[in-house]
């Protein structure tokens, strides 16, 4: 989530590390899934969070000094944006009503912003560092690098429940960008080309998306390119993309 521009040997070393250590104790299948196309993104977004807000796709990203929020149509088209105090490391974010919420990495610190158009309107605490984020039965459910996924409460933002992900009945660590389709979340594993496919509130790991050739082929192609990250859902399709990338793919 936070090295910059991992090499390729760095990348395919992590995802063939995951694959391993998966076989040996996994019992979720791992599927390909089949790309149907791909709209343009820009180059210089560090992807952390990315969701549909009707037709159109909101993404934070991160980096100190580069963190911020984005209203873009899939054209590319910029409609609004905000950036965050060079200070903060911007990381996921998620729209819950007329509210957008965009949590920041090591500063226990989220942002609330008003959806359309984007402004500032508070800030709240978090328990521990923040990756990713989305919302699911009334509540913002948090992702932070482990295998456990914090529920907050809105309002008051506590913590009101806590979901071990789990495959094989072993913890699935490294969990970061959240998006979530009824009670089926599909999370990112940092630093592998595979998402999590999770049944809730079970926390069991039902499936994989293998992208890890797709992310090998992006890597060799554009070696300034970080991993992937950024999972969005249109009502039919999910959304993927990753750090930096020039594209983001459409899945069936």
């Amino acid at each position: 989530m936070v090295i910059k521009h991992l090499t390729f040997s760095i990348f395919v070393l992590s995802s063939l590390v995951f694959s391993l250590s998966s076989k040996s104790f996994a019992e979720a299948p791992r599927v390909v899934p089949e790309i149907l196309d791909s709209i343009p993104h820009e180059k210089t977004h560090f992807t952390q969070g990315l969701f549909f807000d009707g037709k159109e796709l909101i993404e934070t990203t991160g980096l100190y000094g580069q963190s911020g929020l984005y209203r873009r149509t899939l054209d590319g088209k910029i409609l609004d944006s905000a950036k965050l105090a060079d200070k903060y490391f911007g990381e996921g974010s998620i729209a819950v009503g007329d509210d957008i919420f965009y949590l920041t990495w090591k500063s226990k610190k989220a942002f609330i912003y008003s959806r359309k158009p984007f402004a500032k309107k508070g800030e709240f605490s978090i328990p521990t560092e923040g990756w990713g984020l989305t919302y699911w039965k009334s509540a913002l459910l948090m992702s932070n690098g482990s295998s456990e996924l914090l529920q907050l409460a809105l309002g008051g933002f506590n913590v009101v429940g806590v979901i071990p992900v789990t495959d094989g009945g072993r913890p699935v660590k490294l969990l970061n960008e959240l998006e979530i389709v009824g009670d089926t979340l599909y999370a990112n594993i940092w630093q592998t080309g595979a998402i999590a496919v999770i049944s809730l509130p079970s926390g069991k790991v039902v499936r994989y998306l293998d992208l890890s050739r797709k992310v090998a082929e992006i890597q060799r192609k554009h070696p300034d390119v970080d991993v992937l990250n950024g999972i969005a859902y249109d009502g039919k399709n999910l959304w993927v993309t990753g750090k930096n990338w020039p594209w983001i793919y459409r899945l069936k």
